[in-house]
């Protein structure tokens, strides 16, 4: 059997400088609060809040380093409670998504795109990559165990050597599964 431990993710930013700067203050640094399992990945101190005609959500979690793009990931339920119509994408696929109003301490900002809801994935390495049998870009299902046993098809696999072993999924994800960060899943071809 071929076990992949599972990262929940809730919902979280991705900014570029510019844009740390315009919620922040000019030559603002985001902090870190914790280390995330990807490596040289964290999630910052600082918040923002969402904002769209319909609703907000408040204290989202920066995820750094900064990024080349600012992207926003949130849940199908979020995309409910907020009245955006969200795609499913792989991370940095943002071209032709909703856009957002993003609010910080110092300033707020209105993005004509970028929200997302994010496409379940498996992170690994080459090396992964070989040991199980697939490549960068396939997709693949992986079977849950217990009590909510269930099997997730369209799973991404991403392979980079600065990879950890690790599938994200989001919350609603993790909830229809009874899955937390930290527990494993089968892979099936």
């Amino acid at each position: 059997m071929k076990h992949i431990p599972i990262g929940v993710s809730n919902r979280h930013i991705h900014l570029k400088k510019e844009h740390v700067e315009q919620l922040f203050g000019e030559g603002y640094e985001l902090k870190v609060f914790k280390e995330l399992s990807q490596p040289g990945e964290f999630a910052a101190e600082e918040t923002v809040t969402i904002r769209t005609q319909k609703s907000e959500i408040q204290h989202v979690r920066i995820l750094g380093p900064i990024r080349s793009l600012t992207q926003v990931e949130i849940s199908k339920t979020d995309s409910f409670a907020l009245g955006v119509k969200a795609p499913i994408r792989s991370s940095g696929n943002i071209e032709g998504t909703p856009g957002i109003t993003i609010i910080g301490p110092r300033g707020e900002m209105n993005v004509d795109h970028g929200v997302i809801i994010a496409e379940r994935h498996i992170h690994m390495t080459t090396d992964d990559a070989a040991a199980f049998g697939v490549r960068d870009g396939q997709y693949v299902s992986v079977k849950i165990l217990g009590e909510r046993g269930l099997i997730f098809n369209q799973v991404l696999i991403r392979v980079k050597d600065t990879y950890a072993l690790d599938m994200h999924i989001d919350t609603d994800e993790a909830n229809a599964a009874g899955l937390r960060s930290g527990d494993t899943v089968e892979l099936l071809l």
